[in-house]
């Protein structure tokens, strides 16, 4: 049977092509510059939508970018107050208004229609304005900004009645600041500098329902406009009589551990816009989105009354296509394949359809589960019945929410590769555009989603209980994100904000909405155990219990020691959501991030005041202890690239530590997360990857800690374990443990076996009386084979007694030999094989392959490996892949390491 219909025009098309300019320059009102023969007098900056305020001043050349150097000190702030203690105002851009954020801007644009479409439905559609519009179209106004208020609501206006099919349409949409600025703190203005009090000194940014941090936050100064403007897509969309719309679907594994079968539940809203009723048909289909399969495919016949807001909800006890079986489901990463499903939607009538969307879902289930751990509440996480142990960080938006489709991609593939299996939604950021979770959802990972709530401008350190201001405005905002985000297979858990929770009156709005409006998922009351719920409070859902996560870091760097004492004590650390530590960028990103490379030489060498504005302050995360720890292990840098390899050692053992102490009491605790993933602007401080996309060594030890099946070494108690994070059994185990002086005399050898039948740890070979009497530097170099000899995970740690590991500036010298393998491309990207091997009897430490196009390393590049040691006579063999995009000339690739000769493949 053919489920096939005559597409009537319905369609969507995005407005980009805007013009931007102050209401203090242009005074004409929202009529005038809604109609079609407008004239501009050549006052307009052009734009391309989606586009802040301040990106498009930016791309037009009126201020620099704020991403480099000092550049943001030459913009006036969003704060009166602000621009005075700084003189700013003299680089306002509007004559006679020294800050030039205080008044509206208008976005313009025209469009046609074709003639065609006369007597259709036509929505414009805003995706997400801040903070405040007005919207005009061909002369009428259409919305006020008592209606569109909020940074993360969405807008559908029906302008049927206003767009003229055959002809030119004009569109003039008047943006407003936010309601109150926000005072951000000092400026970081020294390297080493204080600590900085995040959301400025009294968190008034928290009256609005914003992006908290646009105020400046310890990782990312003010943005000087506060991301005013339209910030995600404007549509244009065109449909018949009947529209669908809020479309919800449920997959349910009923028969759990059994997942032979599952039931589809849709849900979803038919509305006539005519007074004339209608008889028509709901067509469905879905079909493999990733993978080989049938499609399903079925109808429903359904009259609309004319003016009718119809719900539906469709099950299989209705209809027998909803009950699948032999489902793919969708997997994290790490524990399965991400199996994707597209559902179609099409409403027919005579016919012709009236409107068709279509997007993707994954069949899966989610719930956790809380229970009491010596006066701690742990929470865990089951994916289709299935623990999963959480490993990832937090996620924070680009400091102009600048990012597109494509850098959305590129990042997440990044998280995926580092083996990261949650990405968490901070609540002083946003929740991100579409192309965040389409990506999350394809490449399996689970997304853990803070609404816009924190604790340093909500009254648990600073601010007020009674922000943000206007409950309906942040009620709305909630209703509308739940709608848009809530059938993505990535989204695990919501929670009610960051490190506090609101107030009684949006706490509970906030947590019904989630009930009434997903109830597929859970909820808890905040990202960290310490802000307590008051007494007659409801707690997550759908237990009632606390929310069992834990904040608090530590931020700075630790001796990864600290963290197997951490991770032994249990105490928050039975989910640790918050921990991480300064992670300095590689040297080939350096001057990227600090372009000033001029030392100080009041300060520690090679810093000056730009590190401090780039990050490399005091506060939280102790940049000094960080560098000092540095000069304590490896000696003082003899020059920047010397610096820049000694932090990558720093970042390499630090967040080893911190993964592999959580994997080593791996099913008595929920995960581990790091503060935080990636990078606001150019930054020197908590990330994996830089803003460059450049990964730095502190990247590739995460992802080796916590691949699916791991050898590690317990720096605690000195004993080589075997960690498995997938449910099934690894079969019999090869496990080879060596230690090796700087001369690559060999000081131990031992082989043994194991095995293990499910997720779990096991302790293998104790190493504590071999290293007990060691005097000097020693790396102890593991291997974990399975029967056939295939290498599964390799593992490397330099030790020394007290901590003294000078001795690596005197490493000898070795050679390494390069064979590229093979050569794969696909129609997105370009994938080489290589092995690398030491032939010689020296280790080869520290040695790090780089993609490369003329002369500069290839970002983002997907290796699967990076910073290894190589043992005498060892071979490794590793890939790396790129976006077509991105490679733009011949690439090669270079091998270096710390006692490595750098040498190319072409």
């Amino acid at each position: 049977m053919s489920l096939r219909a005559q597409n009537s025009g319905v369609k969507q098309v995005q407005l980009s092509n805007f013009q931007l300019q102050s209401s203090a320059i242009v005074k004409t009102g929202g009529s005038a510059l809604s109609a079609v023969n407008y004239k501009s007098a050549n006052l307009w900056y052009a734009v391309k939508v989606p586009s802040t305020v301040l990106t498009g001043l930016v791309a037009n050349g009126v201020y620099p970018s704020p991403y480099q150097a000092l550049n943001n000190m030459r913009i006036p702030d969003a704060s009166d107050e602000f621009n005075k203690q700084y003189g700013l105002e003299k680089f306002s851009h509007i004559p006679g208004n020294p800050n030039p954020w205080k008044k509206p801007y208008w976005y313009r644009t025209t469009f046609k229609v074709p003639a065609a479409d006369k007597g259709k439905i036509f929505q414009l559609i805003f995706k997400g304005i801040n903070y405040r519009a007005e919207v005009w179209l061909n002369g009428k106004r259409i919305a006020d900004s008592t209606q569109m208020v909020g940074m993360f609501a969405e807008h559908n206006l029906n302008v049927s009645g206003q767009v003229l099919a055959g002809g030119n349409n004009a569109l003039a949409v008047k943006i407003y600041p936010l309601d109150y600025p926000g005072l951000p703190d000092k400026e970081q203005l020294e390297a080493m500098g204080p600590f900085y009090l995040n959301g400025g000194p009294t968190g008034d940014i928290g009256k609005n329902v914003t992006m908290l941090c646009s105020a400046g936050w310890d990782w990312m100064p003010p943005v000087r406009d506060r991301n005013m403007g339209i910030w995600q897509p404007v549509y244009l969309r065109t449909t018949g009589a009947v529209t669908i719309g809020r479309p919800k679907l449920v997959t349910h594994l009923a028969s759990l551990p059994d997942t032979s079968t599952a039931d589809l539940s849709l849900s979803l809203t038919l509305s006539n816009y005519t007074q004339q009723a209608t008889s028509g048909k709901l067509l469905v289909n879905i079909k493999p989105e990733n993978f080989t399969g049938k499609a399903i495919q079925f109808t429903k016949a359904i009259a609309v009354k004319a003016g009718e807001a119809k719900a539906l909800s469709l099950t299989p006890s209705q209809i027998s296509e909803l009950y699948v079986r032999n489902p793919k489901l969708w997997w994290p990463n790490g524990y399965g394949r991400a199996n994707l499903y597209r559902i179609r939607l099409q409403y027919s009538n005579a016919g012709k359809v009236t409107d068709d969307t279509t997007f993707v879902f994954g069949i899966r289930t989610v719930s956790s589960k809380a229970t009491d751990v010596n006066g701690f509440t742990r929470r865990e996480f089951y994916v289709n019945g299935k623990r999963v142990h959480l490993n990832g960080g937090a996620w924070v938006p680009d400091m102009m929410v600048n990012r597109d489709s494509a850098r959305y991609d590129h990042e997440l593939h990044l998280c995926r590769t580092a083996n990261v299996n949650l990405v968490r939604i901070w609540g002083g950021g946003i929740t991100p555009p579409d192309h965040f979770w389409n990506a999350c959802d394809k490449y399996g990972l689970m997304v853990w989603s803070d609404f816009w709530i924190t604790g340093d401008t909500q009254g648990e350190f600073k601010g007020s209980p009674d922000y943000p201001l206007e409950a309906n405005v942040f009620t709305k905002n909630v209703i509308s994100t739940i709608y848009r985000i809530r059938n993505h297979p990535s989204l695990l858990v919501w929670t009610g904000g960051n490190e506090g929770h609101a107030r009684r009156e949006l706490y509970d709005v906030m947590r019904n909405s989630i009930i009434m409006l997903d109830g597929t998922r859970p909820f808890i009351p905040s990202s960290s155990g310490f802000a307590k719920l008051p007494v007659g409070w409801e707690g997550a859902w759908p237990d009632n219990k606390p929310s069992g996560v834990y904040s608090g870091g530590p931020y700075a760097w630790k001796d990864p020691k600290e963290y197997y004492k951490l991770a032994d004590a249990g105490k928050d650390w039975v989910f640790k959501d918050e921990t991480g530590l300064p992670s300095q960028p590689p040297y080939n990103t350096l001057a990227k991030n600090i372009p000033d490379t001029t030392w100080d030489k009041k300060l520690p060498f090679p810093l000056n005041n730009m590190w401090g504005y780039h990050d490399a302050a005091t506060g939280a995360g102790k940049y000094d202890e960080y560098y000092n720890d540095m000069v304590s292990r490896y000696g003082k840098p003899t020059s920047r690239l010397d610096f820049s390899n000694k932090m990558q050692l720093m970042n390499a053992t630090g967040y080893q530590g911190i993964f592999e102490a959580a994997g080593h009491k791996l099913t008595e605790t929920g995960g581990v997360m790091l503060w935080k993933l990636n990078a606001a602007f150019p930054s020197v401080i908590w990330q994996i990857y830089d803003w460059y996309l450049q990964p730095n060594a502190g990247y590739y030890f995460m992802q080796n800690a916590v691949e699916p099946l791991h050898i590690q070494f317990n720096q605690n108690d000195s004993t080589v374990a075997v960690v498995n994070r997938m449910h099934k059994p690894t079969g019999t185990l090869m496990l080879e443990a060596n230690v090796y002086n700087t001369s690559t005399k060999q000081l131990f050898h031992q082989l043994a076996t194991a095995s293990l039948d499910d997720e779990g740890v096991k302790n293998v070979i104790p190493l504590a009386y071999v290293l007990k009497p060691v005097k000097e530097l020693s790396f102890v170099e593991l291997s974990l084979k399975n029967v056939k000899g295939q290498v599964l995970s390799r593992n490397t740690y330099w030790m020394a007694p007290g901590n003294d590991y000078t001795a690596l500036n005197k490493l000898p010298k070795t050679q390494l030999k390069t064979t590229l393998l093979k050569t794969v491309k696909s129609k997105t990207e370009q994938q080489w094989t290589l092995q690398i091997s030491n032939n010689s009897n020296q280790l080869a430490f520290f040695v790090r392959p780089q993609l490369m196009v003329k002369g500069e390393e290839l970002r983002p590049s997907y290796w699967s490996a990076s910073y290894i040691t190589l043992a005498p006579h060892q071979s490794s063999t590793i890939s790396v892949s790129a976006p077509l995009s991105k490679i733009n000339g011949t690439p090669t690739i270079t091998v270096e390491g710390w006692n490595v000769a750098k040498q190319t493949v072409n």
